[in-house]
Parts: structure tokens; sequence; C-alpha cells
């Protein structure tokens, strides 16, 4: 009896050391690898976890990781929310504190986790794929990091998850085709990547779905018919891609459509007749840079909602649409670099109707065959219009004096026409940063009234029959960087201001038939750096910056920051 009791208690101390190393081995695996147990993780699984991820941390500039330390409760850390109920991490939003490190995979460990926050920092690495295990997650932000590697196929498998934010970062490879199993998909970020690939057919599954923002990757391919089933979408955007072939008929039936943004890639084909049937509630219409050709349908002027019309860069014909002025709301309107107009007379009937648009502050007409003379009817555009071209056209007559009354305007290209007369003096009375009339038959003087521009920093004159002198009041014009008056009549000295440096580059007077000073000739450097705008192309690359750096509202700017801004950070 003795010894059965001996061994007994023997093998039971066995039993207990046995028991003693398994608990150490597991801690230990779990410190070195994500738990992948059937046990039931706890709050201290959660607070094991963060430690873990702040380790993969290396860049802290301003010590918000400092507060997760043993001595506070993680509950209490910098970024951490918890559930009321079990004390469980709920959410980790540590957006926007330049933050530097990869992405733990311990991450996958946080089993109650809803909302994973850490977009505007500086992660590096890829995507772990133990994310994947974050089966209660339902907003992901990783967006403006330096992330790699492809979207994890396990990403897919977070059922939960309602928006995907991954834009501005370096991924790459496509887009998963099981994405299509995400039931609860709203919102779909993944802008300014690398991602190459189609879109897979399997994305017309997510019926919740209400934004899909693609644009600024090397995607390619058609877009795929199902998309025409996702009676949700609101946000369309795949800009700046290879996409290509005609759009599907069904796109045209997304009567919830606000925003659409196919410019710059390859598409081709007409626009539908009746475009107005299913896009009433359409407020963005952004198709530039492709291949469309054909007329504008009429019926596009039916879309009253609209505030961004810009097919621009096509090779549209015929006549644009007198009826066009419908759109009140309208506040930009590119049709530039097409084929409008048979250079006839009334190509710019449709200028006159434009005058009900008094919201357009941008107005682009270039590169196209539009004839005719600028009426005075120019006048009546509206106040706010800030920038218009519409140079490289076959437009002759006089520059209307009325064009003084666009109190609001910034930018006017009207270079590469068949314009004559003389350059208004009502010019001087509106705040031009930009005047592009090269390669005209402009003929009397350069107007004295130029030297009240005093914001001007592009001024093109070259190539018409100008003569004279250069007013000496132009000194005025201290933010001046490029003048070009080559190849004109002019006479008499380069006045003597204090605005020319001598140390720049004096080509562009060498032609303008003015006697040279001994020193060199240039409008002083200044910090708006705009490079050299000899060709109309380069003009317009002025425009576009002016455009971006300057507009006081953006259609798709606006959209964002009131509805959708958190998704597109």
């Amino acid at each position: 009896m003795k010894l059965h009791n001996s061994l007994f208690c023997a093998r039971w101390s066995t039993y207990l050391q046995l028991q003693v190393i398994l608990i150490f081995c597991i801690n230990l695996a779990w410190l070195t690898h994500p738990v992948y147990t059937s046990i039931a993780p706890t709050n201290e699984t959660d607070h094991l976890a963060l430690l873990k991820f702040k380790e993969s941390i290396h860049t802290d500039p301003h010590g918000i990781l400092t507060s997760w330390n043993h001595s506070n409760n993680f509950c209490n850390w910098v970024g951490i929310t918890c559930g009321l109920r079990h004390q469980r991490v709920i959410s980790i939003n540590l957006q926007g504190y330049e933050l530097g490190g990869s992405i733990s995979p311990y991450i996958g460990n946080l089993s109650f986790l809803r909302n994973f926050i850490l977009q505007n920092n500086s992660f590096y690495g890829q995507i772990p794929q133990e994310v994947g295990r974050l089966f209660r997650l339902q907003n992901l932000y990783l967006s403006n990091n330096t992330l790699g590697g492809e979207i994890p196929v396990r990403l897919t498998k977070c059922s939960k998850l309602k928006l995907i934010n991954i834009r501005g970062n370096k991924l790459t490879g496509g887009i998963p085709k099981e994405i299509g199993s995400l039931k609860n998909l709203e919102i779909i970020s993944i802008g300014r990547n690398n991602l190459t690939g189609g879109i897979p057919h399997s994305l017309g599954n997510l019926s919740s779905l209400r934004v899909f923002y693609a644009g600024e990757n090397s995607m390619f391919g058609s877009i795929p018919e199902e998309i025409g089933g996702l009676k949700s979408l609101s946000i369309l955007i795949i800009e700046g891609n290879k996409f290509s072939g005609k759009l599907p008929f069904s796109l045209y039936n997304l009567s919830s459509l606000i925003n659409l943004s196919f410019e710059n890639n390859k598409f081709e084909g007409v626009l539908p007749n009746n475009i107005d049937n299913n896009f009433r509630n359409l407020q963005d219409f952004a198709i530039g840079g492709n291949g469309f050709y054909g007329t504008i349908p009429a019926s596009l002027s039916n879309l009253s909602k609209l505030l961004y019309l810009d097919i621009s860069i096509n090779n549209f014909r015929g006549e644009v649409p007198i009826s066009l002025g419908n759109l009140q709301d309208l506040w930009w309107l590119g049709l530039g670099v097409n084929n409008f107009g048979n250079n006839s007379a009334h190509d710019l009937a449709f200028l006159t109707s434009l005058a009900n648009c008094s919201k357009l502050e941008k107005l682009f007409l270039d590169s196209n065959n539009l004839g005719g003379v600028l009426s005075n009817s120019i006048a009546n555009l509206s106040s706010q219009l800030n920038m218009l071209l519409i140079g490289s056209n076959q437009i002759s007559g006089r520059i209307p004096e009325g064009i003084g009354n666009l109190k609001s305007l910034n930018v006017l290209g009207m270079q590469d026409n068949l314009l004559t007369g003389i350059i208004p003096t009502s010019l001087g009375k509106i705040p031009l940063r930009g005047l592009s009339l090269s390669r005209n038959g402009l003929s009397g003087h350069i107007p004295s009234s130029i030297s009240n521009l005093t914001g001007l920093v592009l001024l093109l004159l070259d190539r018409n029959k100008l003569e004279g002198s250069i007013p000496s009041s132009i000194g005025n014009c201290q933010n001046l960087q490029r003048l070009d008056i080559a190849q004109n009549n002019l006479s008499g000295p380069i006045p003597k201001q204090s605005i020319w440096s001598n140390s720049c580059d004096y080509r562009r007077l060498l032609k303008s038939g003015v006697p040279l000073p001994a020193r060199e000739f240039f409008p002083r450097k200044h910090a708006f750096i705009l490079g050299l705008f000899e060709r109309f192309t380069i003009f317009r690359s002025f425009t576009k910056q002016f455009v971006w750096r300057n507009s006081k509202r953006s259609s798709k700017i606006i959209f964002f920051n009131i509805i959708f801004e958190p998704f597109f950070q």
C-alpha cells in the first residue's frame, strides 16, 4: 500500500511538472508567434497583443506610445478604446501621429477589434494576413502610409467589414476576386497605389457598396457589366488607370450615382442619347482624357444637378449645345481639346446661354475648331469666372472691351487664334495672374493699364503686330516671372525697373525689336515656379497648376470633405 502511494505521488509530481513546462512553452510560443489556439482569448491576450504591436513601431516622434506601459491599464492607453462590458479592445486609432514601423501580425489576436485606424503615418511592409482573423472588424483605415505587397486575400474573411481604406500606399497586385463575399462592404478606397489587373466581376455582389475609389493605379481591362447592379453606388472613381473599351450600358441605369470620374483612361464610344434617364442625381461627370467620340447628346443638359462637367481631351465633334446653359449650378465646364465647331460664324452661339450658369468658375474651350467672333455677350458670363481658355481655335475679330466685366478672372488664354485689333485697356481692371495672347494678329500698343495687374505672373504677347514701346509702368508687375514679347514691331528702350534681374535669360526679347540693355533681362524669379511657357501645352500646364492651387472649391473635394472625408484621407 505504501509502495502504491509512493508511485502515485511520484506520478502526480511528474504530471504537475509537465503541466508547468507545458504552460511555460505555451507562453513562450505566444511571445514569439501569434496565437492560433482555440482557447478563448482574454483581455490579457489584448494586452500582450498591443505590446507586440508597439514593438514593431520604431518611430514615435511625438511620444504617443509612452503611455503604453504596464503601469497603465491598456484601456487607458492613447489611441485605445475598450468595450464597457468585456474590457476588450474594440478600436485602435493612431492616425496622423507620424508613427513609423511595420504592422505586427499579433494584431490578429485582438478578436473584439472593430476599428483599426492607422492612416497618415509611415507604416511600411505588408498588411499581415492575420488581419483576416479579426472577424468583428468593421472599419479598416490604413491610407497614406508606405505599405507594400498585395491586398491580403484573408482580409475577405472579415465578413463584417463596412469600409476598406488603403488609399495612398505602394500596394501591388490586383483586387482579390474573393472581395465579393463581403456583403456588408459600403466603402472601398484603394486609389493611389500600384495596383494592376481589372475590376473583379464579383464586385457586383456587393449590394451595399456606396463608394468605389480606385483612381491613380495601373489597372486595366473593361468595366464589368455587373457594376450596373450596384443600386446603392454613389461614387465611382477610376481615373488615372489603363481601363479600356466601351462603358457597359448597365452603368447608365445607376440612378444613385452622384460622382462618376473616368478621366485619363482609354475608354471609347459615344454617350447615349438618353443619358438623362437615370443620371438625375449626377453632380460630377468627368470623362476627360479618353477616346470618346460623337456629339454631345442634348439630354446631357437635363442633368440639372451637375456641378462639374469635363469631357475634354476626347474626340467629340459637332456643335456645343446651346442648352448647356440649363445647367445653372455648373461651376466647371471642360470642353477643350476636342473637335467641336466647324470654323463657322455660329460656333460660339452657346456662349450667350452660359450667362445662365451664374456659378461658373472654369471654362475650357481650347484646341477645338471653333470659329466666329467673340461677341460682347462674353461680358455677361458669371462674375465668379476665374479661368477662361479659348486658345488654339479659329476665333477672329476683336477682343471685346466688355471682357473687363469679368471681375474674378485670374487666367485668360486666347493664344493661337485669328484675333485682330488692339488689346483692350479693360484687361487692366481684372485680377489676372496669367495672360496669353500669343500668335494672333493683334496690333497697337501694349496698354499701360497692364501695369495695374500687380499679381501677374505670366504675360505672353509674342508673335503679334504690336508696336510702340514697352510701358515703363510695367515695373509695377512685381510678381511677373515670364514675359514674352518676341516677334512684334516694338521699339524703344526696355524700362529700367527693379522688376528685372541681371541673372536670367533674355532670349525672348531678342526678336522683339527693342534695344537690349547692357545687362541680361528677365523678370525676377518668384516663389511660384512655373517653368517655361513657350507652347500652348505648357500654358495649359500653368492653368492646371493654378486650378488646383487656387480653386476655391471643387465638387470632388467638397463632396469628399462633407460626406466621405474619413474614407479618402
